[in-house]
Formats: C-alpha cells, sequence, structure tokens
C-alpha cells in the first residue's frame, strides 16, 4: 500500500486498507466505489488452472495514471486508485482493484465504472491461462470495446 494512484504489484492487496489510505482524513469524501475483480476458474468453455499476467513496467503504469486523469477530467471525483496484480495467479486469487472517492455516490459509481471499462481495453496486460488444453493468452472481447465505446471513446483492441 502506498500513496501512488497505481500500484502494479505481485503482492495480494487488502481493499479495505487501500480504500482508507485513499479518503484518509478528506472530510470532503461523502462516498467511496470500489471494484475488486478476481481470477475465474473457468473462461471460454474451459477449466483454468491459473492465469499469469504480464506487463512492461513503466509503460502501464503511465497509462493507468493518463486514464485516472481522464476520469478526473469527466467526473468530479476527489481521487481514484488502482492496484493490479501481475506474475502467476490462482482461480480466486484478487486480480486489480479500483477505488475512487467523491463528494456524492454517483460520480465515485461512474467514474468507477469508467476507469473498468478503460482497464479492459486499454492498460497494456497481456494475460496467458493455463487450461488443461494447454497455455493460452486471453484475447481482447468485442463486449469490452462497446463497454468503453458509450463513454465516447472509439478504441477497438483489434
Amino acid at each position: 500500500m502506498s500513496d501512488a494512484r497505481v500500484s502494479i504489484q505481485t503482492a495480494d492487496f487488502d481493499l479495505g486498507q487501500e480504500v482508507a489510505a485513499l479518503h484518509a482524513d478528506d472530510k470532503r469524501v461523502g462516498a467511496v466505489c470500489s471494484f475488486v475483480g478476481t481470477v475465474r476458474d473457468r473462461n471460454d468453455g474451459s477449466t483454468v488452472a491459473s492465469m499469469e499476467l504480464e506487463h512492461y513496467p513503466g509503460m502501464t503504469e503511465k497509462a493507468i495514471e493518463a486514464m485516472i486523469d481522464e476520469a478526473h477530467r469527466r467526473f468530479d471525483i476527489l481521487g481514484a486508485r488502482v492496484v493490479h496484480r501481475v506474475g502467476l495467479l490462482q482461480p480466486l486469487d484478487q486480480i486489480m482493484m479500483v477505488a475512487v472517492v467523491s463528494a456524492h455516490r454517483g460520480q465515485s459509481f461512474q467514474a468507477c465504472e469508467f476507469l473498468m471499462d478503460y482497464l479492459k481495453t486499454q492498460a497494456p496486460f497481456w494475460k496467458k491461462e493455463r487450461t488443461p488444453e494447454g497455455a493460452r493468452w486471453v484475447d481482447a472481447r468485442v463486449a469490452d470495446d462497446a463497454a468503453l465505446a458509450r463513454w465516447g471513446i472509439d478504441a477497438p483492441n483489434a
């Protein structure tokens, strides 16, 4: 846990500690919205034994920082934090979290959802699943591009 807005790490995280650090003693905070993603044990009809996540250090953090800047431009939020894990993960392990604080819940909800949609399509992470059929890279989904498009951003993953 740190004061940084973005953390890419191999270690697990504690949502409660992350949220507490994000809003600290800021009396303007009236709402906190958070999302935690976990490794699923099935994907595209196959059992997933594990998932390995890779990234480009420096580039990934910079890209996510730009996403948070865009969330600040679009929504009346007081702060945001993204933690994303890399390395080898098992089903039910936490992969990532987004937390947003604002004065009112609507802005936190919208900013959190915006950041999630942006992260799913634009963050430079590569995921490899290990299944009984062998290892496979996880492809981008058309539904993720459509989710981002509803924010007025047309940036397909293809």
